[in-house]
């Protein structure tokens, strides 16, 4: 036990009764890297009290700082203070982030002066507001007695994935475009601990390349990669040698990129260099954009290229380690099609993905760390869901509706409730699902969610044009019962959250013919019982009546904004998209005032209510 995990395992024994786990409770809170995508999770004895991403609760995607919203709703949903936090862990350590940035960029100095001295600038930038975001977060602190620990980005990466999965042991994969100066890293874990193998030292990221092609084909960089990949699969992989070798030497199994494909310095916006539209047979980045065919060529190329690459890292992985299972974790791993590649091209008998496989997750795996590798404790049983987010009664949502001056029915029971729902769902209609405790992670899994009927008419194209706002190109996943799941397709254990495609057998083809990807592939979520009960009820209830199981679910939340958390921002969503109904908890609100609504409801509801 090293000198942090002797502090820790002292004040835990010297604690005071807590008020609901009894005496020598233990909470740990776990920050993700403060200069974005914040989020909180809060670790017990009991596992995941909650957790959440900052941008859900301030509904914005920009800026950096601590994530106060996420940490107050995790104190409140394990009704404590600051003063029951034993520590504070978080997923960075900023000095070590600028110390590797400073040795590259000193390296590349006399290619590009101008550039150098920049993002010299730019790191120490970096390290300052990383400092000044610690101040702020000792600030909100209610007692100083708090300790606060940084764990590497990366490791924080790895703990998430290798300590939410079901795996004594298993090799572990984390790749991103840079946390900590780093793009990513190869470890094995075992038991409750995590030894690290090799660092993949920035700029040899294999996610950066894929930003800069994102770019390049004319989606917004760091923030619309999941166009890319979709994209990817309606072109022909025509560049994938060229990006091969460019992110690769092939006498080693790591990425190392060919600086020779990029503008000195990597600086500027699309940072490819004439050597490389020389390859493609363009001059510019505007001719890509103009060019349809070669957009799709270059998402295509990239997205196997990746595949290729790391799945050659994944199988030097498990002869090193001689590991049956692989857990992977990073940004780059939110990439449903890679995913899906990996497990079929490596050769592991099972591979997990964190679902929340982004900066956000880093909460999680700094939490776990202390948690198992400073104290030693034993492992929690692996994660079964993400519901760890704000949820709300009845009781919370009545004033909502009634400040809103709506007119709603009320359900008197959950079978009232399923029954109205699949009448919904039967007759065309697209019906917002909110739910219990919102989801953790980018993915809606049944709680926040929008509901379709896969056989309604024009399913896809009202989704995409009248709620979502998206190109055609992006694919809807089916959420189907776990016992029926065999029946329809080939999945793996990632098709829990939506981390993979699966496979649809021959005699449901035509049956979901509309949703089908090439090669007969599909977006599936296999909902377990024990995870989701009212969701699986009503996926069961919707089998009893219709032809299959299956419900479309997409999430719940307009063009550009986060997931819907609050009712407010349902019932927002509803009337400015072409959304038909919300169930809201025990609540029905279309807007259709051909039906009969029925406003009555229980007096232990309506008199938490001041009146519309």
């Amino acid at each position: 036990m090293d000198s942090r995990a002797r502090h820790l395992y002292t004040a835990w024994t010297q604690r005071g009764p807590s008020p609901r786990l009894g005496l020598g409770a233990m909470y740990i809170l776990g920050l993700s890297d403060l200069r974005h995508s914040q989020a909180a999770a809060l670790l017990s004895e009991r596992g995941i009290e909650a957790a959440m991403e900052e941008s859900k609760l301030s509904r914005t995607f920009a800026g950096d700082g601590v994530p106060a919203q996420a940490i107050r709703h995790c104190l409140e949903s394990a009704r404590i203070g600051w003063r029951d936090i034993d520590v504070v862990c978080l997923g960075s350590r900023p000095v070590r982030a600028w110390a590797r940035e400073s040795r590259f960029r000193a390296r590349r100095l006399p290619l590009d002066l101008l550039a150098g001295v920049y993002y010299q600038a730019k790191a120490l930038g970096e390290v300052g507001r990383a400092f000044s975001n610690r101040r702020s977060l000792k600030a909100l602190k209610e007692t100083a007695g708090t300790r606060m620990l940084g764990f590497e980005h990366h490791l924080c990466h790895a703990a998430s994935a290798f300590y939410a999965s079901p795996f004594d042991r298993a090799a572990i994969l984390t790749l991103d475009e840079r946390g900590d100066s780093l793009a990513g890293m190869l470890a094995v874990g075992e038991g409750n601990r995590i030894r690290v193998l090799r660092a993949i030292p920035f700029p040899h990221s294999l996610a950066w390349v894929y930003s800069q092609v994102t770019d390049l084909i004319g989606f917004v960089s760091r923030q619309e990669e999941h166009k890319t990949q979709w994209l990817s699969l309606e072109g022909e992989p025509a560049h994938v040698n060229l990006f091969v070798e460019m992110m690769r030497r092939h006498s080693q199994p790591l990425p190392r990129l060919d600086f020779s494909f990029f503008n000195r310095g990597l600086a500027s916006r699309v940072a490819f260099s004439k050597k490389f539209y020389q390859r493609l047979g363009v001059n510019s980045q505007k001719q890509v954009e103009e060019n349809e065919v070669l957009r799709r060529q270059l998402a295509s190329s990239i997205q196997q290229a990746c595949a290729t690459v790391v799945a050659g890292m994944a199988e030097w992985l498990r002869r090193e380690t001689g590991a049956q299972n692989l857990c992977l974790a990073g940004g780059l791993f939110w990439n449903v099609p890679l995913v899906t590649e990996l497990e079929k091209r490596t050769g592991y008998e099972r591979v997990f993905v964190q679902p929340a496989a982004g900066n956000a997750g880093t909460a999680l795996g700094a939490a776990w760390l202390a948690w198992h590798q400073l104290l030693g404790r034993p492992r929690q049983e692996g994660i079964s869901h993400l519901y760890w987010g704000p949820q709300y009664s009845s009781q919370d949502v009545k004033p909502v509706l009634d400040n809103c001056k709506l007119r709603y029915k009320w359900f008197n029971g959950e079978e009232e409730k399923l029954a109205e729902a699949v009448r919904l769902l039967e007759a065309g209609k697209t019906v917002a699902w909110f739910q219990g405790a919102a989801e953790f992670g980018p993915r809606a899994l049944g709680n926040r969610s929008l509901l379709a009927s896969p056989w309604a008419p024009y399913v896809k194209e009202n989704l995409n044009e009248y709620v979502k706002h998206r190109e055609a190109f992006r694919p809807f996943a089916v959420a189907v019962p776990e016992e029926d799941a065999a029946r329809y397709f080939e999945t793996s254990m990632n098709g829990r959250f939506m981390a993979s495609l699966s496979v649809v057998r021959p005699e449901a083809r035509e049956l979901l013919r509309e949703f089908l990807l090439p090669g007969g592939r599909i977006r599936v979520q296999v909902v377990e019982r024990r995870a989701n009960p009212l969701f699986w009820r009503l996926l069961k209830r919707f089998g009893e009546r219709g032809a299959a199981p299956l419900v479309v679910n997409s999430s719940f939340n307009l063009f550009g904004e986060p997931l819907v958390v609050t009712p407010r921002e349902a019932v927002r969503s509803l009337f400015c998209s072409g959304i038909d109904a919300l169930v809201m908890e025990n609540f029905l609100v279309t807007k259709s005032w051909q039906v009969r609504i029925v406003v009555d409801a229980p007096a232990a509801v309506a008199s938490e209510s001041p009146g519309g």
